[in-house]
């Protein structure tokens, strides 16, 4: 067990989240774009099809964990792991569940969160790319609404239309997180496991701002339509230690 000292305050890992709102929207991009964009990580995107990578945007509202309460949206895509050697050869892509098992793991390109602590800690421990931003959500409705703003400039404004229940008793993903900052590329082996699951295809409606980050995503085709958008009412998390690639 690995202890960090943050802002005074003693954090242990493994940390946990004990229970989380989990919303995303999942969406087929250029994978040209993609690279293009994750391309100071040194890490490669997975072709779910061809010349299509996975990029999916997630908003949670973190109500319980040792990281205290706050609300955090992600940016991230789904990457093939460094050790994995050459790209296979383009062609229809296996499952998103056999490509996990095979260690693709989940690029967080940027990770705005509303509080300094959580913010600090993310970046201490695990280099998360966190910074801070307001960040609106709207969860009491079976719709689901997000408004990022940085700096006074709209990122973007996303809605996800309430999907089909998925019962997920006992399911716990185990998978890689990496995360870049201060030119160094780290691996998290993380664990959720949601429940009160809901899932659809597309589901998303978005409104991109003027935000540099909202004109990324203008490039890499958004605000087409999403491929899934998925929620769950309760999500546990549990963050390992971080090791430098």
């Amino acid at each position: 067990m690995a202890r960090h000292l943050i802002q005074g305050r003693e954090v242990a890992t493994p940390v946990r989240i004990r229970d989380a709102m989990a919303c995303t929207a999942s969406y087929l991009v250029r994978a040209d774009a993609a690279r293009a964009v994750i391309a100071y990580s040194g890490l490669d995107v997975v072709e779910v099809l061809p010349g299509k990578a996975l990029c999916t945007l997630a908003f949670l509202d973190y109500t319980e964990g040792d990281l205290g309460a706050y609300h955090e949206f992600g940016v991230t895509f789904l990457v093939r792991p460094p050790e994995a050697g050459p790209a296979p050869r383009r062609g229809l892509r296996r499952g998103l569940s056999e490509l996990l098992r095979d260690g693709a793991g989940v690029f967080v390109h940027w990770l705005p969160v509303d509080q300094g602590f959580t913010l600090e800690a993310g970046r201490t421990i695990w280099g998360f790319p966190k910074e801070l931003a307001d960040i609106d959500l709207r969860l009491s409705s079976p719709y689901k609404r997000c408004v990022v703003r940085q700096d006074g400039r709209l990122v973007l404004d996303l809605l996800l239309r309430p999907g089909l229940p998925v019962p997920a008793p006992g399911l716990t993903a185990r998978t890689d997180a990496y995360t870049h900052l201060d030119g160094v590329t780290r691996r998290v082996p993380w664990s959720v496991a949601p429940r009160g699951g809901r899932v659809r295809p597309a589901g998303a409606l978005i409104r991109l701002g003027n935000h540099p980050v909202a004109r990324e995503l203008s490039e890499l085709g958004l605000p087409g339509g999403a491929f899934l958008t998925a929620t769950a009412s309760h999500v546990t998390m549990r963050f390992e230690e971080a090791k430098t690639l």
